[in-house]
């Protein structure tokens, strides 16, 4: 499964932390002081940390990612968001491939349904509401990234390969191919028996 369980109490601050981020030289670490000199100090505010681990930015240390990294750059955040969001939330994207389009109440249903009801009204409602939050921040005009080319090759290698020994099989004289044939012989001393069954074994397999 995978859907990140982290939100927000109060969304009016995401975009401000998120921008703040941007502005800011990257942190050793990201810890409450951190995000206190970005002049966000309130307990709702903290909850930023586990949406950032949730989305990949920051690792279950607190060390930025490369994910966060990447978020730095300006020309490329709304889109590296984007990317985060669809990992941290891909069993709803799995739902609805077009999530990030869903109303609150949709997207509130849907996770009730993922989270098999173990979660408490007020909390779906804040899932929601900070996952259509990051949603509005976010870049969705670049799909999905398509497998790498490293990937690809992989899967074209491992396909060819599969063909080659199908074609040598197929390629194979009848002459070449090794049959194993096991017979048990029936518990009698008569030889005439024994003769009957190899007589018919040559008849009609040793041709």
């Amino acid at each position: 499964m995978t859907l990140t369980t982290a939100y927000l109490t109060s969304t009016k601050n995401l975009e401000g932390i998120l921008n703040a981020i941007q502005t800011a030289q990257a942190p050793e670490k990201f810890t409450t002081r951190f995000l206190e000199s970005l002049e966000y100090k309130t307990a709702a505010d903290r909850l930023a940390i586990g949406v950032l681990k949730g989305l990949k930015f920051l690792d279950d240390n607190s060390i930025p990612t490369e994910r966060y990294y990447k978020f730095l750059d300006q020309t490329e955040g709304g889109r590296v968001l984007a990317e985060g969001i669809r990992e941290a939330y891909d069993d709803l994207f799995r739902i609805n491939i077009k999530a990030n389009n869903l109303s609150l109440s949709d997207v509130k249903n849907k996770l009730k349904t993922l989270t098999q009801g173990q979660k408490t009204d007020t909390v779906l409602d804040d899932m929601a509401q900070t996952f259509v939050a990051l949603c509005a921040l976010a870049d969705w005009k670049i799909p999905p990234s398509a497998p790498t080319q490293e990937v690809v090759e992989t899967e074209s290698q491992n396909n060819e390969s599969s063909q080659s020994v199908v074609s040598q099989i197929q390629s194979l004289p009848i002459g070449q191919l090794c049959y194993n044939i096991q017979i048990i012989l029936p518990a009698t001393r008569d030889t005439a028996v024994y003769d009957a069954l190899f007589k018919s074994l040559k008849e009609h397999l040793l041709k």
